[in-house]
Parts: structure tokens; sequence; C-alpha cells
């Protein structure tokens, strides 16, 4: 992921919107380039990918409703891997090669039709475990990364070029793989899928052992940040569509209001918790950036499962849902300690002041033991969530 020398490979600032080439040589970005920001190609693969988070969050809300826990899970851990790793492999790429001509829109295009293929599909790996159409949509899009590789390694020369092949041929291998796994048996498919997973997560960290690509800390800190915002705004609006739809149908607003103002509490929280202090100063070097990145997989996935557990909790509060209210109150709060221990885990080594590092550990727990409350449950939770905003900002106005 990142280079010291990265600067000696022929840096380049990025090119401006209005001068769009035909084709551009494929050349290291300066990791030191001003006011490097998100593109608005970028800003667009993320909320195509959000139609893929959307409905792996809306497929893992019918299975908890109805009470398919193991089912729903693995369909759900399994979905957003895929979702995940394909996003965060061509962010890291694109931070470090973005050429913005037009083969390498064309390409990230592809790679949008990928995770749309992929979304398809998701329905059918929760009911049936079939798993043909998300495979076809995973390995549409890591092809597609393995020409974005081929680019790189055409114009690079030396180790940095050995880095660029070494991801082409383990990205490549990898998908053979998954394509293999299809013909497997069924009993045998997740041993494969688990080697699958340990494979790609692999390919960075051996490709990069040596010589590391030249990506920009505040370019990739923005990139997480924003696809948070994003799967939040997802989150919020799932559980917008849930409280709309049980209104409609049932009318008992009085019982909904409580989930309605937990919700609401827990997604504020989780949006301040995790701009409570600059991380891209910290991220130098692929020590901790590889940590870093890898674990904010927990933070997306708990976040998107936050809106299923709304959604869960609206149907509950209806007396829709087959599970217990106790239950559905766990598919709130669960996810939500969760997200608030990540966030705090990932972020404390670099933040020694502050709300994340002092309180988030705690709040998490509070937020666990919300979940005997039953059908109060969400409301409690994001009261403590509520209380562990204020109580933060009173102790960072105190240090002040």
């Amino acid at each position: 992921m990142t280079s010291d020398n990265s600067a000696a490979r022929h840096p380049r600032p990025g090119p401006h919107p209005a001068e769009l080439r035909p084709v551009r040589r494929m050349v290291p970005r300066d990791r030191n380039e001003p006011h490097r920001v998100a593109t608005p190609l970028e800003l667009f693969f993320d909320l195509c990918f959000v139609v893929a988070v959307g409905q792996a969050g809306r497929e893992l809300a019918h299975a908890l409703a109805t009470g398919h826990y193991g089912e729903g899970l693995r369909g759900y851990v399994l979905a957003f891997f895929a979702i995940w790793w394909a996003w965060m492999n061509f962010t890291w790429f694109a931070s470090a090669y973005d050429c913005d001509d037009v083969p390498y829109r064309l390409t990230t295009l592809v790679q949008i039709a990928g995770v749309l293929i992929l979304a398809a599909g998701v329905p059918r790996l929760f009911a049936t475990q079939d798993l043909a159409l998300p495979v076809a949509g995973y390995v549409v899009m890591r092809l597609a990364m393995v020409t974005q590789w081929l680019r790189a390694a055409a114009s690079e020369q030396g180790e940095a070029r050995k880095v660029a092949l070494r991801y082409v041929a383990g990205i490549t291998v990898c998908q053979v793989g998954w394509v293999v796994m299809l013909l497997l048996p069924h009993g045998a498919r997740p041993f494969a899928i688990a080697l699958g997973v340990l494979a790609e997560l692999a390919v960075p960290v051996v490709a990069e052992l040596r010589t590391q690509t030249s990506w920009h800390p505040h370019h990739i800190a923005e990139r997480y940040g924003l696809f948070t915002l994003i799967v939040l705004g997802e989150t919020v609006a799932a559980a917008t569509v849930a409280v709309q739809s049980a209104v409609d149908e049932h009318g008992e607003v009085g019982r909904l209001v409580p989930v309605a103002i937990g919700g609401l509490l827990i997604c504020f929280t989780a949006w301040w918790i995790y701009f409570a202090r600059p991380v891209h100063e910290h991220l130098r070097s692929n020590r901790q950036a590889f940590a870093w990145g890898y674990g904010h997989y927990v933070v997306f996935g708990s976040a998107a499962a936050i809106g299923a557990g709304l959604e869960v909790a609206v149907e509950s509060a209806v007396h829709q849902a087959e599970i217990s209210a106790t239950a559905a109150t766990a598919t709130v709060t669960v996810p939500t300690a969760l997200y608030l221990f990540t966030v705090w885990l990932l972020h404390s080594r670099h933040t020694k002041t502050g709300i994340v590092q002092t309180l988030a550990p705690g709040g998490a727990v509070l937020v666990l033991a919300c979940t005997v409350l039953g059908g109060s449950g969400v409301l409690a939770a994001g009261l403590v969530c509520a209380l562990l905003v204020a109580v933060g900002v009173a102790l960072h106005a105190r240090e002040g």
C-alpha cells in the first residue's frame, strides 16, 4: 500500500477533470500531492457499491426477522466481504495510480457493472446459497483490477513493476480459485471459501512486502470516511422506509417512535465518533495502514447491519417479526456495540485523547446491556449513545 521511495518513481500530480485525455501513462501519483481529494468518479463508484450493501442489508433483515440467524449471518458475511474487498482494492489502487483517462474510466465502469451483477445475486445467495451470480459479479470486478495492474506494470520498472505483476498473478489465481469453487460439492464449499478469503487477503501483503505503492494518506482517510458516511446514510434510509411501511400498514405510530428516535441517535453517534479525530496523519506506512484498512470490514459491515437491525426492530414493534422482542433488540445493539468497539480499536493507537479513546469501549458494553430491556432497548441504546457523545464533548471542552 505505501512507499517511502515512491517520490523517486516519477511521481506526478493528478489530472484536472477538464484535462481528460484519451490515454495517459499510468505512473504513480505524488504521495505528497497537496489538496488530494476524492474524484467524482470515485464518489459515483461508492454510490453504486452501496446498492449492493443495501441489498445485503435487506436480506439480512429478512433472515433475522424470521429467526434464520445462521443462514442470514453467513450470507451477509460472505456478500459483504465480496463488496468490501473489491471496493477496498479499487480505492487503494486509485490512490496510487489514478490517471483518469478513457481506459481507466471504462475499466471502472466494468467494476461497477460487476458489483451490480453481484447485487442481483445476493437474494439467491441468502435464499438457496446459490453462489453463481455473486461469484460472476465478483470475478468481473477483480479481473477488471487485473487490467489496471497490467497497465501500471507497463509504466513501471524495477521492483515497482514486480509489485504490479505480483498483484496481477495473485488476483488472477484467486479468481480461478473462485470459479473452481463453484464446481465443488456443496459440503466442500465452506472450506474452499475460507481458503479463498485468506488468499485474497494475502495478495496485498505479499505483493507489497518489499516495495510499497504510493497511496496518499489524506486521500485514503477521506475515501474511507466518505464510504462510512454513505453506508450510514443507507442505514438511515433503510430504517426510514421500514418505519414508513409499518405506519402505512399498521398505523401504530406510538410503538414506532421509540425505535425511530433510538435509531437516529445511534446513527448520529456512529458518525460523531468516527470523525472525532483525523487519522490521516498517522497512516504513514503499510504497518499502520494494513490493519486500519482491513479492520474497516467490521466498521462498514456493522454500520450496514445496524440498518438491518432497525428494520427488524420496527417489525417487532408492530408484532410482525417471528422472534422475541429481546432478540429483535439484539439485532440493533450487537452491531452498534461492535461498531463502537472497532472504531475505538482502529483509532486508539493514534488518538490518545477524546471520545474515541476514553469512552467508546464502555459505551459498547452499556449498549449491549440494553438488549435485556426488550422492546425499549433500542431507545435505551440510542440514549446511551447520546450520553456517550455528550460526555465526550464535555471532557473535550474541559481539556481545552
